[in-house]
């Protein structure tokens, strides 16, 4: 007999309102994304318990193709102190990424293409597991760096100077 009660419901933090568990934000700027793929995350017990209180970083996480196979490396995972004391964590363990194998194949093919790599984007939540968006990437010249810092620093002026805009005219109106 299935039970009608309602879940019990814990409160809401920022990891609950969003399904975004790490990103990588080097990845974006160093990197020009040509295509972007989803992957699951092979994890241990505490990994995702050290994931959901928020104990990861991605941001000198790379993937490599070993065997046919994807596997990521440089995610830090911290283990939580409250870890059981039978398992001995390690915050740098590879863990293997699953995709199906004609799309690793693909890849495989474009990663040996001149100046391709693959990324991590993001970890993030689906259906209550741990994904991890891969990207297929080229690296930036320095230039094209210098390129994006001017186009976001453009961004940022031009919208503190709508907002000093607005709120100069709102006060004239007032006045």
């Amino acid at each position: 007999m299935a039970d009608s009660r309602e879940p019990l419901a814990g409160p809401v933090t920022m990891a609950a309102a969003s399904n975004k568990i790490a990103e990588n934000k080097k990845a974006r700027f160093n990197y020009l994304i040509e295509e972007s793929h989803e992957t699951g995350v092979v994890l241990e017990g505490w990994e995702v318990k050290a994931i959901r209180a928020g104990q990861v970083q991605l941001t000198d996480g790379y993937v490599v193709i070993k065997d046919g196979e994807l596997f990521l490396i440089g995610c830090r995972i911290n283990p939580l102190r409250t870890a059981s004391t039978h398992v001995h964590p390690q915050a740098d363990r590879t863990k293997k990424l699953l995709m199906h194998k004609d799309e690793i194949r693909r890849l495989i093919g474009k990663v040996e293409q001149k100046g391709f790599t693959l990324v991590p984007l993001e970890l993030y939540y689906k259906a209550g597991r741990v994904k991890c968006a891969v990207a297929l990437a080229k690296g930036k010249a320095q230039h094209d760096k210098r390129e994006t810092e001017k186009t976001r620093d453009w961004e940022r002026e031009k919208g503190r100077l709508m907002r000093h805009k607005v709120s100069s005219n709102g006060s004239a109106a007032k006045g």
